[in-house]
């Protein structure tokens, strides 16, 4: 009866901890706290920058960034790499841990939101003085009649508890909602870096197919060089030219044969530049034989602009950024509020071991409900509010340069495929008509009608322009890689 009549004046205490009046006594709390405190107001930025309605007179909304990257490249060698990349590539692993620790962020940030409760026990001593309210108090007190309280006083006690942020302002909340925005984020940083991986390979593919062309090239220069310097040494048997002839022809196939290495150590640098891509150590890269200059780059479809904010990975990680440091500044912003804490405790508590078992007289609880606002430290409050503004500003800033700066990237690649396509039919007349001059040069040289320097300046300006021709064709190919990624490309 008497256990039963102490657990009723327990709950009854419990009940009015939270009745009328002590919600009102802590609402005047507050009111005076927030009238005495002058808080910043929240201020919000929004994007001015508008991206322009189409990229030319064509508004189709067809674009190729909704094609996957193995329809894009269909070479099964590329392929092979690309994949190989995507297992491999040690910075796409690390961007993938980066969002493993997002998303733990974000569960963190939850978990503040909700009480944090556990189990404690303790042991302590207490020994206050003899001419204290406490020790004189414990000297004139008996537990039962003839014993005395116990001196020291020891302190046993084991049970529950939990403590509890009351999140009034959403402090907890925009804090947990910024750290999702910045998960998604990394999703989308590791989508953009997936974009730029794929182009990487496939433009450094293309560089290694177009040296194995200049190296053809070279080789046959060299073939053509050596035979006109045979003819050079014939007609100084004969006395028709001098040693002057033969040694320029002689340096010129010399010349042309460093050319070789040059290029041979550019494939190497070529080839590791792949391997460091797909994280391995060196070894040759394998190609389709090179055909280089008979591949006719595809016909882009650009689509609008518009739709660079949906295909473009680093577009939408700068929009989440945005989003998230405007969400930091309302979270920064609380912080001027007061701070609404709850604590409570229920167990047993005795000053020997076995008494705890005595029930109800060893039962021990507390509710606290504690309402914080911070005065004394509120320049370093309102300084954390600045810098949160500050962020927000800034992520608004790179944003807007992220969409200016992929619009030009589209539109820099689509004039150069205009242009390198109009560049490059001209190179292919210009070749055809220096090697039908090469030709003419030669039999004008056996029969004395032409100087030795005309048939040398020939072989140097041919060789020139077929190797400008496939730099020219490694230009286009590059072009056809970087609008794919430009247009958001290559992640899906």
């Amino acid at each position: 009866m008497k256990q039963k009549i102490l657990l009723q004046k327990n709950s009854i205490i419990l009940k009015n901890m939270f009745n009328s009046k002590y919600l009102i006594g802590l609402s005047l709390l507050g009111t005076l706290y927030l009238s005495s405190c002058k808080i910043p107001a929240l201020t919000t930025v929004d994007p001015t920058v508008k991206v322009p309605e189409k990229y030319n007179k064509n508004s189709d909304t067809n674009s190729v960034a909704a094609v996957k990257w193995r329809d894009y490249f269909t070479d099964p060698y590329l392929q092979n790499l690309i994949d190989t990349a995507l297992v491999n590539n040690r910075e796409l692993m690390i961007t993938l841990k980066e969002i493993e620790i997002a998303q733990n962020e974000v569960r963190l940030k939850k978990g503040k939101i909700l009480p944090v409760g556990g189990v404690r026990g303790g042991l302590g001593v207490d020994k206050p003085g003899r001419y204290t309210s406490a020790g004189a108090g414990d000297a004139t007190t008996e537990i039962e009649p003839g014993k005395a309280m116990p001196d020291p006083m020891t302190d046993f006690n084991i049970g529950a508890f939990v403590t509890w942020e009351v999140d009034i302002w959403n402090k907890l909340r925009n804090a947990k909602e910024a750290a999702a925005k910045r998960d998604l984020g990394s999703i989308e940083g590791k989508n953009f870096l997936i974009t730029s991986l794929v182009a990487e390979i496939a433009d450094n593919y293309y560089e290694l197919m177009a040296l194995d062309n200049q190296l053809e090239i070279v080789t046959q220069n060299i073939k053509l060089q050596k035979d006109a310097l045979e003819i050079v040494k014939v007609q100084k048997e004969a006395t028709r030219t001098t040693e002057l002839a033969v040694q320029k022809f002689q340096a010129e196939v010399y010349k042309t044969e460093s050319m070789k290495y040059e290029i041979r150590q550019n494939i190497t640098e070529t080839e590791n530049r792949i391997n460091m891509l797909l994280s391995r150590f060196p070894q040759p890269i394998l190609r389709s034989s090179p055909t280089y200059l008979n591949d006719v780059p595809r016909v882009i479809a650009t689509g609008i602009p518009a739709q660079l904010m949906q295909n473009r990975p680093d577009i939408k990680q700068a929009e989440l950024e945005m989003e998230a440091s405007k969400l930091d500044v309302k979270a920064a912003r609380a912080e001027f509020y007061p701070t609404l804490e709850i604590s409570s405790f229920i167990g047993l508590q005795a000053f020997k071991p076995g008494y705890l078992a005595k029930i109800p007289e060893s039962m021990a609880y507390s509710l606290v409900g504690d309402l914080v606002g911070p005065i004394i430290n509120r320049s370093a409050i309102k300084a954390e509010f600045n810098m949160a503004n500050a962020r927000q500003l800034q992520a608004l800033y790179e944003y807007e340069k992220t969409v200016i700066s992929a619009y030009l990237e589209v539109a820099n690649q689509m004039a150069g495929i205009e242009n390198l396509n109009d560049n490059y039919k001209l190179k292919v007349k210009q070749v055809d008509a220096l090697n039908q001059s090469i030709s003419i040069s030669n039999d004008l040289f056996r029969y004395a009608k032409a100087d030795y320097l005309e048939v040398l300046m020939t072989q140097r300006d041919a060789l020139e322009a077929k190797m400008e021709l496939i730099e020219t064709q490694k230009a286009r190919m590059s072009a056809v890689v970087y609008i794919y990624k430009g247009l958001g490309g290559g992640w899906q």
